[in-house]
């Protein structure tokens, strides 16, 4: 179905280069990034309380990449998660005559536009906790797709360029988010577990009928050029092309998984806020220029696409999300809001998300 190869190159040939540094300067940024995640490694636990005192650090590896190393891992990590959609795709086409052709074809088409995809990405991750990460060179001996933090130094030094604020503060801020993820995925042994199982349970109710497939492209094409049937819109407004072509069974699993993305988001955001102040120096103006930089978007082009890959939703779950942790905390502490991760049962739902006193009422005082 996808062309790998090609998809990395493409995204190689597009991707625009970043800041201009020296060899002396780059050699610099990663060794203090490297450092910055060994601290917050420190804060982050201190400040969640997740991992009991005495427990060993995280034993996943922190990778710090440039825009391309960012592109190979995503594509490594799609490899490993699509597998199960690909064979299923694999044994529909071995019964369908000229598939391998139609293969072949449609693996260079597809190729070509997840190239263009991460090309227009690799340019705005500044980290990621990659949890499926494959097993390969980059993870410990023994360690079979533990996961892997992720750090994209040009873009983290684009932004501390772009917002003109203290690029050492900034770096460790930004580490501070990014090491509340893999907190997470350290300090929760059954999450990567249950996140999988859903993301595998919404692949498994993708129809690869072809006929079934172009009704569907159809009507998010009617939609995205305002001919959308009424009562279409979702509670978020216009939706986006993979919320439009979607079956009834995969919107189920969408809405646990945006109310589990936007407790994991949220609560990065949250911990970054609540740790900020003792360590970031200068986090008050980091904070109030980043947000600003969130609000005003960029060009008509790239607001868009954002919309039209559900990039908005993203920044809703940042929002929503520490608006959640924050109400919990408040209410309960944070012992209290703790017991959201005690199993898949203590997760919130997409409308505790929205009404955190719901999940304090069902978890604290049933």
């Amino acid at each position: 179905m996808v062309d790998w190869n090609l998809a990395v190159a493409t995204a190689n040939r597009l991707m625009r280069p970043g800041p201009e540094v020296s060899r002396d300067e780059a050699r610099e940024i990663v060794a203090e990034l490297r450092r910055h995640a060994k601290a917050a490694e420190e804060h982050v636990r201190a400040y969640t309380r997740m991992i009991p005192e005495g427990h060993a650090p995280a034993d996943t590896p922190v990778l710090v990449v440039d825009r391309p190393g960012w592109v190979k891992a995503n594509v490594e990590g799609f490899r490993e998660l699509l597998k199960p959609l690909f064979e299923k795709v694999q044994e529909r086409r071995a019964d369908t005559p000229g598939g391998a052709v139609f293969g072949a074809v449609g693996g260079k088409v597809t190729g070509v536009e997840l190239g263009m995809l991460l090309t227009f990405m690799a340019s705005r991750v500044l980290g990621q906790y990659e949890t499926f990460a494959p097993a390969g060179r980059d993870l410990p001996a023994g360690e079979q797709g533990g996961g892997r933090l992720l750090l994209v130094a040009p873009n983290i030094v684009h932004v501390e360029r772009e917002l003109d604020v203290d690029p050492h503060d900034f770096r460790l801020w930004v580490t501070l988010h990014e090491e509340t993820h893999r907190t997470q995925f350290t300090g929760v042994p059954w999450l990567k577990d249950h996140l999988q199982g859903e993301i595998q349970s919404f692949l498994g109710e993708t129809d690869i009928d072809p006929t079934t497939m172009l009704e569907r492209l159809r009507e998010a094409a009617q939609s995205l050029t305002g001919n959308r049937p009424e009562g279409a819109d979702g509670e978020d407004g216009a939706p986006s092309l993979v919320e439009l072509v979607q079956t009834p069974g995969q919107r189920e699993v969408l809405a646990r998984l945006t109310a589990v993305m936007s407790l994991l988001e949220g609560h990065a955001d949250y911990v970054m806020d609540g740790v900020g102040p003792q360590v970031v120096p200068s986090v008050t103006e980091i904070r109030e220029k980043f947000q600003q930089r969130r609000a005003r978007g960029a060009s008509r082009l790239d607001q868009a696409l954002r919309r039209l890959l559900g990039l908005d939703a993203k920044l809703r779950q940042y929002r929503d999300g520490e608006r959640f942790v924050r109400a919990v905390v408040d209410e309960v502490g944070m012992e209290g809001f703790n017991r959201v991760w005690t199993s898949p049962n203590t997760l919130p739902t997409k409308s505790e998300i929205a009404k955190p006193s719901d999940w304090v009422a069902r978890i604290h005082r049933a």
